[in-house]
């Protein structure tokens, strides 16, 4: 009786979660700097060479891993009320932020101000799909007339979540559900303050 070979495409995609899996251990335990190539092969129990195959560097590896880590908390609905879908999936990064295992992505941002492959990997991983998504709603929005039809797609995404990025990198604030409604009503009801209400007057 002989004994069926292991799939190679269910041990590939073994291996590849082991990796990913280590990757935000160890930089979750020893921050980015300290992590290496040969620790997360060491960790998953792969070679190195297997870890190159896949990814061109160690930042590459962790922008993945993180980009699985917050793939539900990212995603965008549409229910037909821009602000509501807004303000659900804001709410998920939000919360997403003040988690332990977002210190891993606080690291590889800050490591990809003198790592261009870091940087390089962020934006089209993590970054650029995310900004497109929340542009393609923006626009079904907009052609609806929920939202102003000369508005800047583009700014408004940066408006939209930069505070929230701001908190995260600078630790000034935790992100929360009430940050993100003030973040709503400055954007949808504008900077501009309210006219106070008349006065009644007896007669």
């Amino acid at each position: 009786m002989t004994t069926e070979p292991a799939n190679p495409r269910y041990r590939s995609e073994r291996s590849h979660k082991a990796i990913l899996d280590a990757a935000l251990k160890l930089c979750l335990e020893q921050g980015f700097a300290r992590t290496s190539v040969d620790a997360i092969a060491k960790e998953a129990g792969v070679g190195k060479q297997t870890i190159y195959r896949w990814w061109p560097s160690k930042a590459a590896v962790l922008v993945e891993a993180i980009d699985r880590q917050s793939a539900a908390s990212t995603e965008f609905l549409d229910t037909g009320d821009i602000r509501a879908d807004l303000r659900d999936q804001m709410v998920a990064v939000a919360e997403y932020f003040r988690t332990t295992q977002s210190s891993t992505y606080r690291e590889v941002i800050g490591a990809a101000q003198s790592d261009p492959a870091a940087a390089q990997a962020i934006l089209e991983t993590l970054v650029n799909p995310r900004v497109q998504d929340c542009r393609r709603r923006l626009e079904r929005a907009q052609q609806q007339g929920q939202i102003r039809a000369d508005a800047a797609l583009d700014d408004v995404v940066e408006l939209i979540y930069a505070p929230l990025y701001y908190r995260l990198l600078l630790g000034t604030r935790p992100n929360t559900p009430g940050q993100v409604e003030d973040i709503l009503n400055l954007v949808f009801d504008g900077l501009r303050p309210q006219s106070p209400s008349p006065q009644s007057t007896d007669d």
